[in-house]
């Protein structure tokens, strides 16, 4: 038997949880941490230690982010994303769990999908607590740096966490605004950074999905990072059938009953197709 009939076998079932990393939207622009297009990474991802504790360091990330952003807010689903959405809408899925902060899977259509390490489409005030929407957060720093933009031609590219690759004697033009709500309190993208704890309720959401599953589908993580790992664990221990799609060995790969290493942009059209008939492979209606 193919590895995709198996995987549409083991799908089709229904109850399954899927868990999506930076794979998933490496076809939509933004490359991975650890996969082919992660290699070509050149510095490390902020820290939480130094975002909250070193303001050069802070600085830095805002300078890079504010030129990596539009990258982010340019990329549009690709049909790995939309093939999870089809699946959901199909009524095979108990949920979506996604490592990955660009709200992609979201874009596509998809509902009620639980992001683990957060969105950057939202900052917060590590203040007064404010939450504000990037798009009016970027519209603020572009006021406040008429010229920096002129540097990005500098820029190597974006990072999935949505910082472009810049020289540090490339910042010191930037300016950071202060939050418009209380004028002090430093902003953070509302996302999880690396050292940083994934707030507790949205664990056990998670954990809740993978008690009631039939099965557990990973797609594009590498499973290196606990935060994603230990729903592989927890599915093991419970003895559920784990798929992993993703192109590269990962840390899950010996706990795995499937493993397919293939883009996700061919596998899922195709194991849609499987499973729900043939489409043009156009979006859905509002995608």
């Amino acid at each position: 038997m193919s590895p995709l009939r198996r995987l549409a076998d083991l799908v089709g079932g229904g109850d399954v949880v899927v868990l999506s990393g930076a794979g998933l939207s490496t076809e939509s622009g933004i490359p991975d941490y650890r996969g082919p297009s992660g290699a070509r990474r050149r510095h490390t991802p902020m820290t939480y230690q130094s975002f909250t504790t070193d303001p050069v360091a802070r600085h830095r990330y805002w300078a890079r982010s504010y030129l990596g952003w539009p990258q982010i807010d340019r990329a549009r689903p690709n049909p790995g994303h939309h093939g999870v959405t089809a699946l959901q809408r199909a009524g095979l899925l108990r949920g979506i769990v996604t490592q990955n902060v660009d709200g992609l899977q979201q874009a596509a259509g998809a509902d009620d999908v639980i992001e683990l390490h957060g969105g950057l489409d939202r900052v917060l005030c590590q203040g007064c607590g404010e939450v504000i929407d990037r798009a009016a957060l970027e519209q603020a720093l572009h006021q406040a740096n008429p010229a920096f933009e002129a540097v990005s031609a500098g820029a190597a590219g974006v990072n999935p966490d949505g910082d472009a690759e810049l020289a540090d004697d490339q910042l010191a033009g930037f300016v950071m605004i202060d939050c418009p709500a209380c004028g002090t309190g430093p902003l953070k993208p509302d996302v999880v950074f690396f050292g940083e704890t994934v707030p507790r309720p949205r664990v056990e959401r998670c954990f809740e999905l993978v008690d009631g599953a039939a099965a557990l589908l990973v797609l594009g993580s590498s499973l290196k990072v606990m935060s994603g790992y230990r729903f592989v664990l927890r599915a093991r221990r419970l003895g559920l059938p784990i798929a992993i799609v993703n192109q590269g060995p990962t840390r899950g790969d010996g706990h795995c009953d499937l493993r397919v290493d293939a883009p996700l942009g061919a596998v899922l059209p195709a194991l849609v197709a499987l499973l729900t008939g043939p489409s043009d492979g156009s979006p859905g209606e509002g995608q």
